[in-house]
């Protein structure tokens, strides 16, 4: 099979499957949707909406988080992975926002970098999240999803594996496989097991043939 023939069957089962796939932080704008995916880091979206439906409720604008010391929003924070650093990313995301953005979160993937917290990853998922811009940001999960089924080949990095997927699925595709690699690895194929008999692609995954060729 070729890779051609993999991601053209990997999309027919995912838009009948799951042709609605989205992220699952909980967010109402632009700002809350980057300041979640930036505390998403190493952490999961179910922590990451606890402690937003609080940090919201108290620092709800830009305006407001960049008037907040580091140590008021660390206490907000402090249930996530590396809280100390995302505090000091937090407030220094909003204080570039209301400094040079007119308190508004840039909507292309240049400027988004620019914010304190925002990586190459991040900004991935705000652009394409919030302003549809065709993005394939890879976390743990994209990157091993696409690596176990053969959407990628031999990628060593994130950023090889994105650039591999870029080239491979249609542009107006992206953004929605995305969504479904991640939910993929998230409650199927999983790091430390794969749960290949719930699985519904196992005919075009390298991963399952070579596993099943060993027994």
């Amino acid at each position: 099979m070729t890779k051609q023939e993999r991601v053209l069957q990997f999309i027919n089962y995912f838009s009948e499957n799951l042709p609605e796939a989205k992220t699952e932080l909980d967010y109402t704008n632009v700002f809350e949707l980057t300041v979640a995916v930036v505390l998403s880091a190493q952490c999961t979206d179910k922590r990451v909406n606890i402690i937003t439906k609080t940090l919201f409720e108290h620092l709800p604008t830009p305006e407001v988080m960049s008037e907040a010391s580091i140590d008021y929003i660390f206490d907000l924070i402090k249930s996530c992975s590396y809280p100390r650093n995302k505090a000091k990313y937090l407030s220094g995301l909003s204080k570039m926002l209301v400094n040079d953005f007119n308190s508004e979160v840039p909507d292309n993937l240049e400027d988004l970098q620019k914010l304190p917290g925002v990586g190459r990853k991040t900004a991935n998922v705000v652009g394409s999240v919030y302003f549809d811009i065709p993005a394939m940001p890879v976390d743990t999960h994209v990157f091993r999803v696409s690596n176990r089924i053969g959407l990628t080949t031999n990628a060593k990095s994130p950023l090889e594996s994105e650039l591999q997927l870029l080239k491979l699925f249609p542009e107006d595709k992206l953004n929605i496989a995305h969504h479904w690699l991640i939910l993929h690895g998230r409650y199927v194929c999983k790091s430390r097991r794969s749960e290949c008999e719930r699985c519904g692609i196992t005919s075009l995954c390298k991963f399952y043939k070579n596993q099943k060729s060993r027994k």
